[in-house]
């Protein structure tokens, strides 16, 4: 069972979190955690058995991040509405935990591999998706000929591809990029509704 995490280790991993995020992966060491965090390396060893230990807390806590950016939507009788505002909540969740993000799916680690646990986590996030995307097909607000997990890879793909170009400050038009991602997820939920291609 893994150990709770106490306030010395609840520093090192904001240290991590904020090493990652200004100077990139290659200030991840060590030594730089221990120091940002005000201790010695031992309390990294110690707490989460050097750097990889550190990247699994990040990756796992920033699962349970996810989790509950696409838990607090809540549910409502508009399915389509509520996946709209999970998506919108999606962006929120990945530009303010930009670190854990990109742990997770940004591939901001090379070489790191999570363990099993954490990485059947990440995929009940896209479950949870998926769930949604259900609904709305339940209730015909979506294209019912194709699975939902199909139709949740669709949208996850085009959300994260835009999430990533936000976290990297890249655009092509100049344009607002929260406006540019809600027209996105506009155009993709209108693209996959009843009939839009003349599909049921």
């Amino acid at each position: 069972m893994a150990r709770p995490i106490d306030d010395q280790g609840r520093a090192l991993l904001d240290a991590a979190s904020e090493l990652l995020t200004t100077e990139g992966i290659a200030a991840l060491t060590v030594r730089r955690i221990a120091t940002a965090a005000g201790c010695s390396t031992m309390g990294v060893y110690s707490r989460f058995g050097g750097k990889d230990g550190v990247l699994e807390e990040l990756y796992k806590e920033g699962v349970r991040r996810l989790f509950a950016a696409i838990d607090e939507v809540g549910e409502t009788d508009d399915p389509l509405g509520d996946l709209r505002r999970c998506c919108l909540s999606y962006r929120r969740y990945a530009l303010e935990n930009a670190a854990h993000y990109l742990v997770v799916f940004g591939g901001a680690a090379p070489g790191f591999q999570p363990s099993q646990d954490a990485l059947e986590a990440a995929l009940e996030s896209f479950g949870r998706l998926a769930r949604r995307v259900e609904r709305a097909q339940e209730a015909n607000q979506l294209r019912t000929d194709v699975a939902a997990d199909d139709l949740a890879e669709v949208i996850w793909g085009a959300i994260h591809g835009h999430v990533m170009l936000d976290i990297v400050r890249m655009s092509a038009t100049l344009n607002d990029p929260e406006e540019r991602y809600r027209r996105t997820v506009d155009a993709l939920l209108r693209g996959l509704a009843p009939g839009a291609d003349g599909t049921a």
